[in-house]
């Protein structure tokens, strides 16, 4: 396994994907930050590090420091904004890092967005690189990893290096809207949807015929599920700028269950009912 070129990194964010990543620098990095928006954020974020880190194979809670204040970063030499799919909060939280840590390479765990105008947006071409992890980060050994024209090429090699050094495989992807998964998985997932819109079958059933037949560790709709609805509409309608193609479009159904609250297992009832 490669050495790890970061070894004070930062994470912006206290969801589901900021924690993975916290998680898993805290096997390989001497110190790791996680940036929280409020202290009731940076308690919940505590709580879930705490059981988060001992399932890394490594992973230790006490090299992870929570905070609210952005000024305590500025020794990162790798900062990740992870926090939800909106351009503009993803802007203003790059451009705090950036001036908070002016010497670390910046990172964003957009899905859908383009980083090329994530980086022109916030002013910073030649730093900011797209790291595509998936949930749940300690798990899933795919990182995609989007290099925009303009970025200092020692940054994407140390991106490189940093993902192989926490046992991840990095391919490199084209900066366009989903990357590769993403544009290839949603049709499916909304297409496992709107033939349940057609049906009538139990969501059970849809998602059983989808994993015996195929073998794929989960069906569509508790992918959905775990993706989290909300997330999954937000990679649709970027999806759906950039393509024109109505199979990126989120079914009524989806857009339903987000406007009633039930996103999926992260609030107990989405497709399926969680305890």
């Amino acid at each position: 396994m490669e050495a790890n070129p970061h070894q004070e990194l930062a994470v912006a964010g206290s969801g589901a994907i900021a924690i993975g990543l916290a998680a898993l620098a805290s096997a390989g990095s001497g110190r790791v930050w996680l940036l929280a928006r409020s202290e009731g954020s940076a308690e919940r974020a505590r709580s879930e590090l705490s059981s988060a880190c001992p399932r890394v194979d490594g992973g230790d809670a006490g090299r992870v420091r929570v905070t609210t204040n952005v000024s305590d970063l500025a020794g990162a030499s790798l900062a990740v904004e992870a926090i939800i799919e909106d351009p503009e909060a993803k802007n203003g939280l790059l451009t705090r890092l950036a001036e908070a840590a002016p010497d670390a390479d910046l990172a964003t765990t957009t899905s859908s967005l383009s980083v090329s105008e994530l980086a022109e947006a916030c002013g910073q071409r030649q730093r900011l690189f797209g790291l595509h992890v998936f949930n749940p980060v300690p798990v899933m050994r795919l990182v995609e990893l989007c290099l925009p024209e303009g970025l200092d090429p020692a940054v994407g090699e140390r991106a490189a290096q940093w993902c192989r050094s926490a046992g991840k495989t990095p391919v490199e992807v084209p900066d366009t809207a989903g990357f590769v998964v993403n544009r290839l998985l949603f049709p499916y997932l909304f297409d496992a949807v709107r033939l349940q819109e057609r049906t009538g079958m139990p969501s059970a059933d849809v998602d059983t015929c989808m994993s015996l037949g195929l073998a794929h560790p989960m069906g569509p709709l508790a992918l959905l599920d775990l993706v989290g609805l909300d997330v999954a509409v937000a990679i649709s309608d970027a999806l759906y700028a950039d393509s024109g193609n109505p199979e990126h479009q989120a079914p009524e159904s989806v857009r339903s269950k987000l406007a009633a609250g039930e996103l999926g297992q992260k609030t107990g009832r989405g497709f399926h009912e969680y305890g």
